[in-house]
This record gives structure tokens, C-alpha cells and sequence, in this order.
């Protein structure tokens, strides 16, 4: 009926007589530890003596003697506990405080906080209406102890969270005399579980990430594979002389359509961290002042972009691509953001994070970066909408509109590069995304142009194509054999080695998926070089795992091309490779 789920029975024995029986309950189970039931049992002691004193009256001095005694050790507790002990009016002034509540509000002894503080309510509660709240509650409670878990302000301002456990002590009327309490500090504690919490937040985001990377891996595997198909037999056919009008605008339309869905797939490996890439060290400033034109059409004429180089810029260690990638999707989420006209801002400075900073902002690690930020002067965000956008698929755009993959890329490719990313946005006030990219001790290099659409380069070498997938082995072997080379083709590894060994000198360069069935395509280049050192080797792959590249970063020896490919792509790739570049 009371809510008391667990309590404690001690005797009081005098001699072999059994005096009465001491029962003590709480409101929550397993309430009595050891060193409390070792207390009671004493105080159980203490009052089995008083009551047999009181009943010895010519034993007067004997129960004085232990009254004594019991007050001696009653002090010693008080003055000796880890937990705030204290006695104070029901108006709220201290009349009593122990030495352990002294240093949990901040003061140098129990003197202190009795002369200093003068209203409890007022002093240490940082809302005077919670002790209001609290004493009524007491007052009007049937039972004598109630916990109230409170946060109380300290000396010097600062806060601790705490239990209360607090009594009221009444006269022989039932009239509040005044209160008594032990406050329990858990501030470590409540931080501890805070960061429990926090670490178990940032575990469940690992394995998610990690879940996605894995499908997206396969996703992009299959997919890509198919899309190199489509957009491969597209682009033949475009080339042939005499299809009709009609004819070669479907086929435009299709290898639009395949464009859109290799965006997608490059988004979710970015977002994933799968994506493989090749990181030049580059002037931030070079690569974004490239873009900005580019960017500018992008946007529309109604929106306003402007580029604010910082001076002396470090050198970062980033694939070019990347850059482009971010910066697009970024100042297409703020053109989006900006109702009719506005401006985008693009900056890039140095800074430090240092240890403060880092302890602050989760995923920041101390360091020197260098900052690329965009700022739009849009809508803003609410805080809810913050929570969520760098999840993958998560739009607030109506529907067709956005596929949620644009930030969650920006996402990944930024902690690909063992960067951090910080957003601050307001309802009304735009938005603003930092991203710090680790500084590079070393000077920029020049990042490298894209093959021309229109050049397709050509060549007369023997080229030996690998590949598990016949209708990529089918397209690819058509292309290069349109661009003038010699193809051997193979579909399994054990069969590109048996070419090898019967043609070696022959060949110039392999071509080989790098995901393949029984041998993946850097154990296969290794048993090819082996046989022919001389053999120069291209690996292609929609998603290459961990085979030539560690984290999505490709070794510097590799010569990699991403899938799906166009004809013109593939043509310079193999053109750059066989001429050593």
C-alpha cells in the first residue's frame, strides 16, 4: 500500500531477552548495503540499551553513558560521510551541515555555507520554485522520507546534479519543526552514463555506416556493371552513321537516364566511404577557383555566388573530383534553400581546432585544417531537420524533387579524407557548412583534365581484357577494337594466365575487373607480372573493395577507371597508360 519494496528487521536484545523488534522499509528494492545494515545493527545496539536503561532507573548513569556513546558515533557518521548530511528550517535556512555537503555546493567548510547562505531556495536551487515545489510535497506527504532528484547551484555558478532524501521532523503536535536530508552527488555519475550513452550513439552510427557500405558495395558492383552496358551500347550506337533522328534522340534520352542512375550509385559509395579514389595534393584555392564558373551556371542567374579565396591557403591531400563533388551538391542544396534571389558564399582560410574544440563537437579531431565553408542566406533549418541531414535517403525537398543522398555524400567523402564537417543553421538566418580537410605538409600539384567527349584515342597495341561479366567483356572488347587495338579476351583469371603464358609477348596491357570469382584482379596482376614484368596493367571495377585500394584510396602504382565508363573515357585511359603517364 505505502510503496515500500524492501526493509530490514534487527532485534533488541537485552541479554538473552528480546526487547522489541526494530523494522526499517524503503521505497525501492535492495535498499540496505552492507556497511548500512553493519549501522543499523549498532543502532539496534544503542536502542536496546536505552530502552533497558529506562527501564533500570537506578542504571541512570549507565544510559547517560550510552547516550553519549550513541552521540559520539552519530557525530563521527556526520562529520566522516561521503554524503551531504544537513538539517535546515522549513523556511529555508541551514541549521546544520556536514562537511561532505560543504564541498558538494563549493564551500571551504560547513561554516561557510551556513553564514552564506541565507535562503536556500533562492541560493542554490537555479529555479526558486522547484524548493517551493519540494516543500509542499513534503509537507503534505504521508510518509517521512521522499527523494527528489534535483540540480543545485554551486559557489562559483556551476551545477551538480543530486538525489535527495529529505525528512520532516514534527513536534508532539504533528507541527514541521524543520527538515532533515542527505544529498547524494551523482553529477560524475549522470556524466558517465551521458557519455555511455553518447559512445553507444556513435557504435550504433559506425555499424549503420558500416551496413551501408556493405550494401552499397554490392549495390554498386551489379549495378554499375549493368549500367556500363547501357551507356556503353548507347554511345556505339550514337556513332553509327545511319540511324534516324528519332532513333539517335531515344538513344539520347537513354544515356541520360544511365548518367542519373551512375550520379546515384557514386552518391551512396561516397556516402559510404566506398568510393575509390585517387588524393593529389592540391591548392584549394586552384581547384574551387576552377569551379566557380561552372558553379555559376549550376545556380541560375538569380542566385548571386561569391567566391572569397583565403591567403596563403595550406596544400590539402584530397582527389580533385571530390572537391567538385562536394561544392556542387552544396551550392545545390543552397540554391534550393534561397527563395527567389539571395547569395551564396564560398570561403576557404586556415584554421587549428584545438583540444576544447574537439571535445565539443564529437568526430573533430585537434589539428591544423584548412576551411572550406558555403553560406547561404535561405531559409535556414529547424533543429529537428539538423538532426537528421546526413542521413542517406533523409529530404525535406517534395517528392522528386531530391534523392537525400546529396549531404550524406558530402558526408562521407569528408570523413574518407579524415575531415570533419560542422553545419549551423538557423529558421531565418541561412545556413553556413564548414568542412576542415587536414592540412598536407607539401606544396599543390596540378590536378588532371577529363577526356574530351569528342576525341576518342586510338592505338594498335595488344590490349588482354578480363572480365567475369560477358556483356562488359562484349562492350568493352567492341571499344577497343574500334579504337584500333588488338583485344585477347578472357572471362575467368586461370584463363588470362594460360594467354599469358602462350602470348606474353604480345601483350601490352591488361585490363581486368578487380572483383572477380576465385582470384580478385590485384592477385591476377600479380601472377601476369610475374610471368611478364613488362605487361602495364588498368584495373576497372563499379566498386573495388579493399583489393588495389585501402579505405577507397587507391595505391599511387595503380591505374585504376571507375565504372560505368564512356568510350571516350575508356579510350584516354588506356592511351595515358600505355604511354606511361
Amino acid at each position: 500500500k505505502r510503496g515500500y519494496q524492501s526493509s530490514i528487521a534487527l532485534p533488541l536484545k537485552s541479554g538473552g531477552d528480546i526487547l522489541a523488534c526494530l523494522a526499517i522499509y524503503a521505497g525501492e528494492p535492495d535498499a540496505f548495503a552492507a556497511d548500512e545494515v553493519s549501522l543499523l545493527e549498532k543502532l539496534a545496539d544503542n536502542l536496546a540499551f536505552g530502552i533497558d536503561v529506562l527501564r533500570m532507573r537506578d542504571e541512570r548513569r549507565q544510559a547517560e553513558q550510552a547516550l553519549r556513546e550513541s552521540e559520539e558515533r552519530y557525530r563521527t557518521i556526520f562529520q566522516n560521510s561521503p554524503l551531504g548530511i544537513f538539517r535546515s528550517t522549513v523556511e529555508g535556512r541551514f541549521l546544520e551541515v556536514n562537511p561532505a555537503l560543504a564541498k558538494i555546493l563549493g564551500y571551504d567548510s560547513p561554516g561557510d555555507v551556513i553564514r552564506e547562505i541565507v535562503n536556500i531556495g533562492e541560493q542554490i536551487y537555479p529555479n526558486a520554485e522547484s524548493r517551493i515545489r519540494i516543500v509542499a510535497e513534503q509537507l503534505g506527504a504521508a510518509g517521512d522520507i521522499m527523494q527528489h532528484h534535483n540540480r543545485y547551484r554551486r559557489r562559483d555558478g556551476s551545477e551538480c546534479i543530486a538525489n535527495l532524501y529529505l525528512k520532516t521532523v514534527r513536534d508532539a503536535e504533528g507541527r514541521p519543526v524543520f527538515f532533515e536530508g542527505i544529498i547524494e552527488d551523482i553529477t560524475e555519475r549522470m556524466q558517465a552514463e551521458d557519455e555511455r550513452e553518447r559512445l553507444q550513439a556513435q557504435l550504433v552510427q559506425a555499424q549503420k555506416m558500416e551496413s551501408i557500405g556493405r550494401l552499397a558495395g554490392g549495390i554498386a558492383h551489379d549495378f554499375n556493371n549493368v549500367l556500363s552496358a547501357v551507356i556503353g551500347y548507347a554511345e556505339l550506337a550514337l556513332r553509327e552513321a545511319d540511324i534516324s533522328e528519332r532513333l539517335y534522340g531515344y538513344l539520347q534520352e537513354i544515356r541520360k537516364a544511365a548518367d542519373r542512375s551512375v550520379d546515384l550509385t557514386r552518391q551512396l559509395l561516397a556516402f559510404a566511404r566506398k568510393q575509390t579514389v585517387l588524393p593529389k595534393v592540391v591548392d584549394l584555392n586552384e581547384t574551387v577557383t576552377g569551379l566557380i564558373t561552372l558553379l555559376q551556371r549550376l545556380i541560375g542567374e538569380e542566385v548571386h555566388l561569391t567566391w572569397q579565396p583565403g591567403a596563403r591557403v595550406w596544400a590539402v591531400k584530397v582527389d580533385p573530383s571530390q572537391i567538385d563533388q562536394i561544392l556542387t551538391n552544396l551550392c545545390v542544396n543552397a540554391r534550393d534553400a534561397i527563395e527567389n534571389t539571395g547569395t551564396i558564399t564560398i570561403q576557404t582560410r586556415n584554421g587549428v581546432l584545438d583540444e576544447t574544440y574537439a571535445a565539443d563537437h564529437p568526430g573533430a579531431v585537434p589539428g591544423e585544417y584548412v576551411l572550406l565553408s558555403v553560406t547561404d542566406d535561405g531559409q535556414g533549418m529547424v533543429r529537428e531537420t539538423l538532426a537528421h541531414v546526413f542521413e542517406p535517403f533523409f529530404t525535406t525537398k517534395e517528392m522528386g524533387k531530391g534523392t537525400g543522398l546529396g549531404l550524406a555524400m558530402v558526408y562521407g567523402i569528408v570523413k574518407q579524407n579524415n575531415g570533419y564537417i560542422d553545419i549551423d543553421s538557423e529558421p531565418g538566418r541561412g545556413t553556413t557548412i564548414s568542412i576542415y580537410l587536414p592540412r598536407h605538409m607539401g606544396e599543390a600539384g596540378q590536378s588532371g583534365v577529363s577526356a574530351d567527349e569528342e576525341t576518342v584515342a586510338q592505338g594498335d597495341e595488344t590490349i588482354l581484357l578480363v572480365e567475369d561479366e560477358p556483356v562488359i567483356l562484349d562492350i568493352a572488347r567492341l571499344v577497343l577494337e574500334k579504337c584500333g587495338y588488338r583485344v585477347l579476351t578472357a572471362s575467368r583469371p586461370n584463363e588470362a594466365i594460360r594467354l599469358v603464358k602462350e602470348r606474353a609477348c604480345e601483350i601490352h596491357l591488361l585490363i581486368t575487373d578487380v572483383i572477380m570469382p576465385g582470384m580478385n584482379g590485384r592477385e591476377l596482376a600479380d601472377a601476369v607480372l610475374g610471368l611478364c614484368p613488362e605487361i602495364r596493367c588498368l584495373f576497372m571495377s563499379g566498386y573495388s573493395g579493399n583489393a588495389i585500394a585501402q579505405h577507397g584510396v587507391l595505391d599511387e602504382d595503380v591505374h585504376f577507371i571507375q565504372k560505368p565508363f564512356s568510350t571516350a573515357d575508356l579510350a584516354a585511359k588506356v592511351r595515358q597508360v600505355l604511354d606511361g603517364e
